[in-house]
């Protein structure tokens, strides 16, 4: 366990843990030691999360001085942290009420701060303070819920002046979006992770200059992201969005059906989120239904622009290598389609879904006209978004892509595998639903394609019908076949073909 020495002196411990660039983490509570981080997620798969435990916490020691627990007074602290790490520029994550801590450092350092993601923050340092009406709001939310009437008349009590501490018990299942086994033991280890005379000095009178510290911050060029829990009654999506304003450069994302511990309630859908705002490469629009759809970008902005679509058990990742050589010539857009890689996993599925979210990362990102490649899946959604929306697809190429006739015989139900998945298993049985009735009115409007087509088999060893390959060549009216017997996944397995044949049909 590492111990560096604050500027007073005191001796500060940090917890290390994970793979790639670090993030600090910054514990809320307040001042609670930062073990009930836990691995945020499984964010350990994508950031070593450098996570410190704020004197008088955890590891750490107890200052001399008990007015340094106060919440400016750490921004010292957290700056010791980053230069002993030999960070030029940091990432940051802070929960709750180190939203404020990292506020204070973010206005008192901004060419220190690389990026800040802040998890249902207390926002009191910029001024943004929740009412009693935004808690019984978000209670209402749990309407409905076993512990709803109990939690309720608690948060009253504590409206009417009852102390905090006597009415907590019952409003603390509303910090979490399930009171499980998982949350309730998380619950329970507050009482031994928290420091009650740091806790109390936390808030005290000065620390906090609202005003100033905004003013602050318009110096802070580095990317914000708020992430609000749906129901959390900390600080409301709502108030999220206020505090997210203040900021030069700032987005929110509210998690469905989580609390103030979102990492908790919903770990894929967290951690998904959070490493997509923090890897640079990686970027975001969102559908008209509100799903976030991550994206990666190469080539010059200027370029024409190329769409990549993976297919089922894919992501933007298995084009990493195509993507790279098309971006010499133009400007290539490689997405997660929802319920893959680092889009969010919202359930209910489809080729039908996956066109339209095609058709909303085209129209988001006003790149209408664009060239599409698409392999199976992807392949099937951009043919159908042709044949639907002929505008928005100047150029198609559809790799190794079924048509979309009833299996026969139909596909069986799949068996979910023992071990997670690189993308949602709804996505499965929803597709497989599809492909054994599928709706021939897609087959009908095939005939509506305006766009130059190329289709390309994968020959003898691909499980797809190339039959049907050649079938869907004949519906479509500017259509070509070219076959490159590498099986199924040929940009994979044959890339240098793949970018050939690609090349020659225009995409040069």
């Amino acid at each position: 366990m590492p111990i560096i020495s604050a500027p007073d002196g005191t001796s500060l411990a940090y917890h290390v843990e994970g793979e790639g660039e670090p993030l600090i983490c910054l514990p809320g509570g307040p001042m609670r030691a930062s073990a009930y981080f836990g691995d945020l997620g499984g964010l350990t798969a994508h950031r070593t999360l450098v996570k410190l435990d704020l004197r008088g916490t955890g590891d750490s020691a107890v200052p001399a001085d008990p007015a340094t627990y106060r919440c400016d007074r750490l921004v010292d602290d957290v700056e010791a942290l980053r230069a002993h790490l030999g960070l030029d520029r940091a990432d940051f994550l802070a929960h709750s009420a180190s939203g404020n801590l990292a506020v204070l450092y973010a206005a008192a350092h901004p060419t220190r701060v690389r990026s800040l993601t802040l998890v249902t923050p207390s926002a009191r340092a910029v001024g943004v303070v929740g009412t009693d009406q935004d808690l019984r709001d978000a209670a209402a939310l749990r309407r409905g819920e076993p512990l709803y009437d109990e939690a309720l008349a608690a948060l009253e009590e504590y409206f009417a002046g009852r102390d905090p501490h006597e009415v907590w018990a019952a409003v603390e299942p509303l910090m979490y979006g399930r009171w499980d086994r998982t949350a309730r033991e998380h619950a329970a280890a507050d009482a031994h992770q928290a420091n009650p005379q740091a806790r109390s000095a936390y808030y005290a009178d000065g620390a906090f200059d609202p005003a100033a510290t905004v003013k602050a911050l318009t110096a802070l060029e580095a990317p914000v992201l708020v992430l609000a829990g749906e129901y959390d009654v900390d600080l409301t999506p709502a108030r999220a969005a206020e505090a997210a304003a203040l900021f030069p450069h700032a987005e929110v994302a509210v998690q469905a059906g989580a609390a103030h511990y979102p990492w908790l309630d919903d770990p894929g859908a967290f951690r998904r989120t959070v490493a997509a705002f923090l890897d640079p490469d990686v970027r975001s629009v969102t559908t008209p239904d509100g799903v976030r759809l991550a994206y990666r970008v190469r080539g010059a902005a200027e370029a024409p622009p190329v769409v990549l679509a993976h297919g089922r058990g894919g992501s933007a990742h298995e084009w990493a290598g195509i993507a790279e050589q098309l971006a010499a010539t133009h400007r290539v857009y490689a997405l997660d389609f929802r319920g893959h890689g680092l889009s969010d996993w919202p359930g209910g599925y489809g080729f039908d879904v996956f066109r339209e979210d095609l058709r909303a990362f085209i129209r988001a990102l006003g790149i209408e006209g664009t060239a599409v490649v698409g392999h199976s899946m992807g392949g099937i959604a951009a043919y159908l978004l042709a044949a639907d929306a002929p505008s928005l697809v100047g150029r198609l190429v559809v790799e190794d892509a079924p048509a979309l006739f009833p299996l026969d015989p139909p596909r069986p139900m799949a068996e979910r595998p023992e071990d997670d998945t690189d993308f949602d298993w709804p996505v499965v049985p929803a597709t497989d639903a599809q492909r054994n009735a599928p709706d021939p009115g897609w087959r009908e409007a095939l005939g509506a394609v305006t766009a130059p087509t190329l289709v390309i088999a994968g020959g003898a060893t691909s499980h797809v019908n190339q039959e049907q390959l050649s079938w869907l060549v004949e519906q479509i009216p500017d259509a070509r076949l070219v076959t490159i017997d590498a099986g199924h996944l040929i940009h994979e397995t044959r890339p240098a073909e793949f970018l050939a044949v690609i090349r020659d049909f225009g995409l040069a």
